[in-house]
């Protein structure tokens, strides 16, 4: 098996849902969801969450219990951009469509997986980027500009960037694995857009799964259960190729 170097203490936690902070270079949240049974010498695929446009960070983390409660360690990332309140009173966020805050973003990402890695054990070959609508263009963004720092991007009713090109870092991103989830009566990001994010990723020669669902924008309950799957998969692929 490949060597892989961990930051973590062995230290025993609770489940559930855990809040911190970085600096990037502003004091920054982070939202940790830990799953049940943690168990400190196992190292756990870690899952990085990007919310949508008028999103936060603990609204995309509630995710994750739905997802699984003990396969992950999760963490959710809050926007730069503040757009003002929600309907339920909290504070909505923008990644910003231009890409003018990706290094910053960048920046804030990096630094957020190096302290989960430091407090949990986090297997440093199954980091995933996973992004709702907004955030997805983000995750697609951050992960095929930096490849060989993740397992695989999860785009979930979200699109490529259609700007300047995601594409930069080929053959690095034939390491990555892509996972599309689409509505079918997705009128905000349509379904022929990622279609084209389908076909565009498969003749790269990235290894790219697509799933529709009967769903508009909004999250479909299948996605995570296929999310599950995939991830599961992608780790029982690894371990059977290293041995």
């Amino acid at each position: 098996m490949p060597q892989t170097d961990f930051f973590w203490p062995p230290l025993r936690h609770a489940e559930g849902f855990y809040t911190s902070e970085v600096h990037a270079p502003g004091r920054l949240p982070v939202r940790t969801f830990l799953p049940t049974g943690y168990e400190p010498n196992y190292a756990y695929p870690l899952l990085v969450f990007f919310h949508g446009h008028g999103g936060n960070e603990e609204q995309v983390l509630r995710l994750a219990p739905r997802l699984s409660r003990r396969n992950y360690i999760c963490i959710g990332l809050r926007a730069p951009q503040e757009l003002g309140p929600r309907a339920d009173g909290r504070l909505g966020y923008t990644w910003g469509a231009d890409g003018r805050c990706d290094a910053f973003v960048e920046d804030y990402v990096f630094r957020a997986v190096e302290q989960s890695r430091r407090n949990y054990h986090i297997h440093s070959e199954r980091i995933y980027l996973a992004g709702f609508c907004e955030g997805a263009t983000l995750a697609y963004r951050i992960g095929l500009q930096f490849p060989e720092r993740f397992a695989g991007i999860i785009s979930l009713n979200g699109n490529m960037p259609r700007q300047g090109g995601p594409l930069l870092r080929l053959p690095e991103a034939r390491s990555l694995r892509v996972l599309i989830g689409h509505g079918i009566a997705n009128a905000v990001a349509p379904l022929a857009l990622a279609r084209q994010d389908h076909r565009l990723l498969y003749t790269a020669g990235i290894d790219v799964q697509m799933h529709t669902y009967a769903a508009t924008h909004k999250l479909h309950p299948d996605m995570l259960r296929d999310i599950n799957r995939w991830v599961m998969e992608s780790i029982n692929s690894q371990m059977e190729a290293a041995s």
